[in-house]
């Protein structure tokens, strides 16, 4: 058997092939950009077959680059989550772009849906509350949309999935119709709960109108997901793992005992903790899902979403030209001695938890005479601070205290973000020196699979960073929040 795993992490903005070796050190990364469609205001799409080809492409240049296929375990997946692709059984053929989850097109559904009284009964069964963000409502957007969708549905001819699935599905050549606990957790379809507890809900199929043989088959993230195509890389390699993001990163942090958390900075921001095995009830509008399931261990999670972090560093580099990359945001916030009083609330496709408002857009307030290029820039990057203290706040409110914060993703880079992010939350940030947390998740579950490690050995295991400590004043600290919170009461409004 080989003593590697190659982890296909497709993202909203990219897709990446990162091959690990048995001590779990990456050997070779290779990524590419998979272009984001915005064809009418809130709608956000991505070309499903241009993912399927990027993903072979990368996985194909990092096998050649680890040495070859031949030293391949097998292969673990971890996906942008709540993406939706409904494709036809026989031929394989997609009936409509993948709507990404930042997808608000369906919002005027879920309006008359949670105005008719639905909400309650939704959040009791799957965890989540009813918004565009998830899944279901974007399959039956689709079905209602696509001319005929609906009635080859009904008669068994289409199939849904996320992307995970998507992509085991054209790795197998169609063979296997399967996802996992995560992201089955994501998509108002499925009822909540570990094990025999959890499972796809008739109830829920009926409410969104999605005819439940579309559904695909669900396993634990740690699972047989079948066999790759010989032809695609030389050899056939098992698919051994399968996670959504944010649960592969809380898995990566090593976050798998109760109450520890995660927060994962992309293209949105994720913070997750581990709730242990009861199913958990939120009453601030927080989001119960499945954090992680393999042999003999599994936990639930709380989880809160920012729908705009990363995004907001790419609006300020590519549409407004007001940094050239996102290195340069660092510096220009640390030349300047305060914030100017200049706020920026980053709706671009509404406002994530706790607020869950698909209409709110995005605002710039604040702004003077004396207000600069690098005020704007600054706002961008306190904006996700200011974001995170409020997840922070729902979570406390519904009895989970998060004393420290273990950061991954793209933007904990930037050391005056970490910093202020500190201070604002008045919480320690961890930051591990490997920050490739989503895709060595993957690469844990798959070892799990194989048998290598178990749970509890990857929880204990040392993991090198650096800690961030918070040192601003509470006068100083509560004078930020109190402008922020003006902030959000105009974009709000």
């Amino acid at each position: 058997m080989g003593e590697n795993i190659l982890v296909i992490d497709e993202g909203t903005t990219s897709t990446r092939a990162i091959v690990f070796d048995r001590a779990f050190n990456q050997i070779a990364l290779v990524q590419e950009e998979v272009p984001l469609a915005y064809p009418a205001d809130g709608w956000v799409e991505q070309d499903g077959e241009t993912i399927w080809e990027k993903t072979l492409d990368v996985c194909r240049k990092a096998l050649t680059d680890a040495g070859g296929v031949g030293n391949v375990a097998g292969i673990g997946i971890t996906n942008q989550r709540e993406t939706t692709l409904v494709w036809d059984r026989k031929t394989g053929k997609l009936l409509a772009p993948a709507i990404i989850w930042q997808d608000r097109r369906s919002a005027s559904a879920c309006d008359a849906l949670k105005a008719a009284g639905h909400e309650p009964a939704v959040q009791a069964e799957t965890g989540l509350l009813i918004d565009p963000y998830f899944s279901g409502t974007k399959i039956t957007w689709i079905l209602d949309t696509v001319l005929g969708a609906r009635d080859r549905a009904e008669a068994g001819e289409l199939a849904f999935g996320t992307v995970e699935t998507f992509l085991i599905w054209r790795l197998t050549g169609g063979r296997v119709h399967a996802t996992d606990v995560t992201n089955a957790s994501r998509t108002l379809l499925y009822r909540l709960g570990l094990g025999a507890d959890g499972g796809w809900s008739e109830a829920m199929c009926r409410l969104f109108r999605v005819p439940m043989s579309m559904l695909p088959e669900v396993k634990p993230n740690a699972a047989d997901f079948g066999t790759s195509e010989a032809a695609l890389f030389g050899k056939a390699l098992p698919i051994l793992s399968a996670a959504g993001d944010q649960q592969s990163a809380l898995v990566g942090q090593g976050c798998l005992a109760p109450g520890m958390a995660k927060i994962t900075y992309g293209t949105g921001a994720f913070l997750v903790a581990n709730s242990g095995p009861e199913k958990p009830v939120s009453k601030n509008r927080l989001l119960g899902t499945v954090g992680y399931e393999a042999a003999g261990s599994g936990a639930m999670a709380l989880e809160g979403s920012i729908f705009n972090a990363g995004t907001v560093v790419k609006w300020l580099r590519d549409d407004l030209g007001l940094i050239s990359d996102a290195a340069e945001s660092e510096e220009i916030a640390q030349k300047l001695p305060g914030n100017g009083g200049v706020y920026i609330v980053p709706a671009f496709t509404g406002l994530g938890a706790p607020h869950w408002n698909a209409d709110a857009r995005g605002t710039i307030s604040g702004i003077t005479r004396a207000t600069t290029a690098a005020h704007l820039v600054r706002a961008g990057l306190e904006a996700v601070a200011y974001q995170t203290r409020d997840l922070l706040d729902a979570f406390a409110a519904d009895g989970v205290d998060i004393r420290e914060l273990r950061v991954d993703g793209g933007m904990v880079a930037n050391d005056w973000l970490m910093q202020f992010l500190a201070d604002v939350c008045a919480r320690p940030v961890v930051r591990p020196d490997y920050r490739e947390m989503t895709a060595l998740g993957a690469a844990a579950l798959a070892a799990m699979q194989l048998g290598w490690i178990d749970a509890a050995g990857w929880q204990a295991r040392e993991v090198k960073g650096v800690r961030f400590e918070p040192n601003m004043t509470d006068e100083d600290r509560t004078a930020l929040l109190k402008g922020w919170a003006a902030a959000l009461r105009r974009t709000l409004a």
